[in-house]
């Protein structure tokens, strides 16, 4: 296969070369970055609790969970009907919402339908899927999902249906007729139907050998898509989330959640580590989820965990969580919308706790959903939710206390099915009960995107809240970050951290656009600082105010050039501003935003004054 590098050249060029008079950086000019900033051909490491590149670069992912359909039969498992589908969804991903990174759903029903026997067929269709990906640029770090343990556990009748495990573990188990009773929300029969909650402890306890069936199958496809990437695009894939939201099922006599973590979950980590290493896995991380209800917002649901009792995680493993706001979901126990800081000590609590593991963290899940009767609420929780991501601060106090800011998390939103509301899926093999709408699985509607009738790819959320600027590599240390994306609630506007009138000529400057505020400490990185500019950046549009430079509609990158503009990689038009410094150890910061319309030299000048005393001041 030729190598990827080479590929994207090609099509970047034969892309931007159409796209001058875009504000777009010519063939020429785009051709002047460095081979590394156009696929950092290097595997991400974690050092000092952050994602790192190999040109030392602090990382953020930022994307989508793809997805959900994995979890249904029309597809046999896979998240798209055909490589196509999956290049025209990735190609979107990048260009509409901005990502650089998916969480890639696989069923292990589908992987090991046969006990002891991996599908290649299957396989090899992830595989490529995959790559798709991969090849627009996209990090990739794979899911082996699970809900409710198995979609075999459910009747052709069930109000509801699961996925995961493959039919002939569930036979193992001769299990309860499964019932969750009055159940609002599919999530109960998490705790409540007993069919669920038995195979999850045969599971956990290793029962007929279950767990030991399992690591087996992940190590052979982890073995697999080792052995059909090519080495730059292995190089784009993150590391390995090896279950999704575990949860003990039931505790045994005196157990608690704290100590099911230490002595059944932990363990498991580290023998599905120990399979990456015999994979060819060995330089990549799990991404490693605790009990799912250690974070809850609802304090009956809530348990102790975080895996606290795991020691210093280290660099081989990534705290990884998810977060919903139950409430919210619940239609009853939040009444009105999310408000500016409404998950700050939230995602603070993620933050502390992979600190105090000593490693990365990530927010592989969390969203809300996107019709019923709390949709409503959608507009205000997931902007609260991306706030938390990027800092730990309420917009009411960053301004003042910007060094509280906090590291920037990296996050996957649930979820991109471009399928959305065109599903076709018989619901627990139940001709009666085809399912269509929404997501077609419990009733879920979270997809931020859908196909129109033409089959192109839509978003169904607000561009301004889900196309996002955000701090993709930081060439030294992140102290402080934030975006206000100016995203709608209807018709109104949701501005949660204006500039304040401390700063007129920052203020007037942004005016009513969206801005984002990088402060960084320079390192030993050998490539620019990154920032996402989206789609509602243009760059004849865009102002840059930092120490490095004041400029109005950003040149094209060359190495001479402190501030500018370049592609992304994977030739789908989205772009990137790249701020470059040569020095070590020096406090830098950049404001970009789309709000000026030709702003006067003065008005620069004197926004670079106010922000630069701001910053001295602050840090």
């Amino acid at each position: 296969m030729p190598n990827i590098r080479t590929r994207l050249l090609v099509v970047l060029v034969v892309l931007f070369g159409s796209l001058t008079m875009a504000g777009v950086p010519s063939a020429s000019a785009a051709a002047t970055v460095p081979d590394s900033l156009w696929f950092d051909g290097s595997t991400l490491t974690v050092q000092n609790g952050r994602f790192v590149d190999g040109s030392g670069r602090e990382v953020v992912l930022r994307g989508y969970n793809v997805s959900g359909e994995t979890k249904l039969e029309e597809n046999s498992g896979l998240p798209f009907a055909s490589v196509a589908d999956a290049k025209k969804s990735a190609t979107a991903l990048r260009a509409l919402g901005g990502g650089n990174s998916v969480r890639f759903l696989l069923s292990w029903a589908h992987a090991e339908p046969t006990r002891g026997t991996a599908d290649t067929t299957y396989l090899a269709a992830v595989t490529d899927q995959m790559r798709a990906f991969l090849d627009a640029g996209i990090r990739v770090y794979p899911d082996f999902h699970q809900d409710l343990y198995s979609r075999y556990l459910f009747n052709s009748g069930s109000w509801y249906t699961g996925d995961g495990a493959p039919k002939w573990a569930v036979a193992l188990g001769g299990y309860p007729q499964e019932s969750c009773g009055i159940c609002l929300f599919w999530g109960q029969n998490i705790t409540q139907n007993q069919a669920v909650t038995k195979a999850q402890y045969d599971f956990w306890h290793n029962t007929y050998g279950l767990q030991d069936s399992f690591l087996d199958t992940a190590q052979k496809t982890m073995a697999y898509v080792q052995q059909h990437l090519n080495d730059a695009e292995f190089a784009g894939v993150v590391g390995f989330d090896p279950y999704n939201e575990p949860y003990a099922g039931s505790y045994d006599s005196g157990q608690t959640s704290r100590t099911w973590e230490q002595n059944l979950l932990w363990p498991f980590y580290q023998k599905f580590r120990a399979r990456m290493d015999a994979a060819g896995w060995q330089d990549k991380p799990a991404l490693v989820e605790p009990n799912l209800f250690w974070n809850s917002n609802i304090s009956s649901q809530k348990q102790e965990g975080g895996l606290l009792d795991a020691g210093t995680l280290g660099p081989r493993y990534v705290f990884n969580t998810h977060f919903y706001d139950q409430k919210a979901i619940s239609g009853i126990l939040m009444w009105g919308n999310a408000s500016d800081g409404q998950y700050a000590r939230d995602f603070a609590a993620v933050r502390d706790r992979a600190a105090a593991a000593g490693t990365a963290a990530v927010v592989s899940e969390f969203g809300h959903p996107l019709s019923g009767s709390v949709s409503g609420k959608a507009p205000t929780v997931d902007k609260a939710m991306y706030q938390a991501l990027d800092s730990r601060l309420p917009g009411s106090s960053w301004w003042s206390n910007p060094a509280a800011s906090g590291p920037v998390l990296s996050g996957n939103q649930w979820q991109w099915d471009i399928y959305n509301g065109r599903h076709h899926e018989l619901m627990n093999d139940n001709p009666d009960k085809v399912q269509t709408s929404g997501d077609a699985w419990n009733d879920e509607d979270l997809s931020v995107v859908r196909l129109d009738d033409s089959g192109t790819v839509t978003l169904r959320q607000d561009a301004r809240l889900l196309d996002r600027v955000y701090p993709s590599a930081t060439a030294g240390t992140t102290l402080a970050f934030t975006y206000e994306d100016r995203s709608r609630d209807g018709s109104t506007t949701l501005t949660w951290n204006p500039v304040p009138s401390s700063l007129p000529n920052v203020s007037q400057l942004v005016g009513s656009g969206q801005y984002g505020l990088l402060v960084w400490r320079s390192g030993s990185a050998t490539a620019p600082t990154e920032l996402h500019l989206p789609a509602s950046f243009p760059t004849a549009a865009t102002t840059v105010v930092s120490d490095l430079g004041t400029v109005y509609g950003p040149p094209a990158y060359t190495a001479s050039t402190p501030v500018a503009v370049a592609p992304e990689p994977g030739g789908t038009g989205s772009r990137r501003l790249l701020l470059t410094d040569s020095d070590s150890g020096v406090l830098h910061y950049a404001l970009v935003t789309n709000g000026a319309t030709s702003p006067s030299s003065s008005l620069l000048a004197a926004a670079k004054s106010e922000l630069a005393s701001w910053a001295t001041s602050r840090f």
